[in-house]
């Protein structure tokens, strides 16, 4: 892998003449180079691997750049470092850096204190994992303090603010400042230091900072590479400015997506994006991108956390887009807490359609459960039975969990159920029975 550092040659598009002509080095591009030459004090670049089953799957030539195999396990790393150096240019006796997360933008916020030496204190949401708030402790050691405040984001968010302006430290945002998204952009940086302008980048998009740094820095240096930006479909807030023409909050936001699950993507990222055509912006369903974090841990052995997944996921959305062209995936970060793993596995299922869970109006005479049984196909199995509260005198109601190898199945099954005058209720995508009962 090819090193940036400042003694060597710059690529093609860097090189008078060519398409990256010094008149296209603009003055982003070229702080989003020198940022990239100062990281490798930190951190050699993060790996961009060819990935065969995927290239295969897809008849493309897939890359994926692996920001999930950087130090703290996500791309926040970059932006953190470039936003804490340049102050520290500006102003060495800064001693005082603040933030507010639960989690990727702490751990890179943690690590590059202990980098730099100086003091961090990192707020965070009462209700943070153990897991997150001890890895943050460990990349920043007796660097940085860690403050568990409020039980909701925003409600911490307002606490960090106050305290970083009372004590007179300097609060680092995740996405929404000028010198984060300059330092995400180091990430296209890296990836044109190593092959020749893709065809397509596909971004992961939550509040804009890499999203935004990347399209900057392209758009400068190699404007014919296209662009595909994913969020979750229930946090898709640059879908909702780009609609707008501005940031708009979201009335709602699914949280099962955390790296991602933005309500409103940034006004400084946005100013990159707002040109942005709806069609290049993608929704992915949260449960399918469960799938996709299965497969590629049980496939490749890559462990992705659910926004980290975002651009893979997005590929199936594109196939006809890609086929015979060469793309490359930003997997942005693989701190994926595996006791969520039973959770990604369930709504996998569901969505392929290969566990539904139904509630049954059992008759209570002696022999009903058999015939119900004797209904299983097989490669039916009961994966929950529970007794429900009886809705009649002579029934009642039991929840079911069935899954299957195939979900075909599922329709010769409730076609042998309605022959045999059975009555049931499939709530497996009904949201609000899902979350009481299952």
């Amino acid at each position: 892998m090819t090193t940036v550092s400042e003694a060597q040659p710059l690529p093609w598009y860097c090189v008078s003449g060519k398409a990256g002509s010094d008149e296209v080095m603009t003055d982003f591009s070229r702080k989003a180079r020198a940022a990239t030459v100062e990281m490798r004090k930190l951190f050699p670049p993060t790996p961009l691997q060819r990935n065969d089953f995927l290239s295969e799957r897809f008849d493309a030539e897939i890359y994926l750049k692996r920001e999930d195999l950087a130090p703290v396990r996500s791309y926040k790393l970059r932006g953190a470092f470039n936003a804490m150096r340049k102050v520290l240019a500006d102003d060495p006796e800064q001693g005082l850096f603040v933030c507010a997360s639960a989690g990727n933008h702490a751990q890179g916020v943690a690590y590059v204190c202990r980098h730099f030496g100086v003091r961090g204190v990192v707020f965070m949401p009462v209700t943070t994992p153990q897991q997150k708030i001890q890895k943050t402790r460990t990349f920043g050691g007796d660097a940085i303090e860690i403050r568990l405040t409020g039980d909701y984001f925003d409600d911490t968010l307002a606490e960090a603010k106050a305290w970083c302006t009372a004590e007179g430290g300097h609060f680092l945002s995740p996405f929404d400042d000028a010198d984060v998204i300059e330092g995400q952009a180091s990430v296209m940086v890296e990836i044109l230091d190593e092959i020749d302008p893709p065809d397509m980048v596909i971004l992961p998009v939550g509040g804009g900072g890499l999203s935004g740094g990347v399209t900057r820095y392209l758009s400068q240096t190699a404007p014919m590479v296209g662009l595909r930006y994913v969020e979750p479909e229930g946090g898709a807030s640059l879908a909702a400015a780009v609609a707008a023409g501005a940031p708009e909050t979201l009335a709602e936001v699914n949280s099962f997506v955390d790296g991602a699950a933005v309500a409103r993507i940034g006004n400084l990222p946005f100013e990159a994006l707002s040109h942005v055509a709806p069609a290049d912006v993608l929704k992915a369903p949260e449960d399918r991108i469960c799938t996709t974090i299965l497969e590629l841990l049980n496939v490749e052995g890559i462990v992705l956390e659910p926004a980290g997944a975002l651009s893979v996921d997005a590929l199936s959305d594109l196939a006809n887009q890609i086929r015979g062209r060469r793309i490359v995936c930003v997997t942005s970060g693989g701190n994926f807490d595996f006791e969520r793993l039973p959770e990604v596995k369930e709504r996998a299922q569901r969505y392929s359609g290969v566990k539904k869970y139904i509630i049954l109006r059992l008759p209570q005479r002696p022999g009903a459960l058999r015939d119900f049984l004797d209904l299983l196909g097989p490669e039916d199995d009961i994966a929950r039975f529970e007794y429900m509260k009886k809705s009649a005198r002579n029934f009642g109601s039991v929840l079911l969990g069935i899954e299957t190898t195939h979900a075909a199945n599922f329709a010769a099954l409730f076609a042998r159920l309605d022959a045999q005058g059975f009555v049931y209720n499939d709530i497996t995508t009904n949201e609000t029975m899902a979350e009481f009962v299952i």
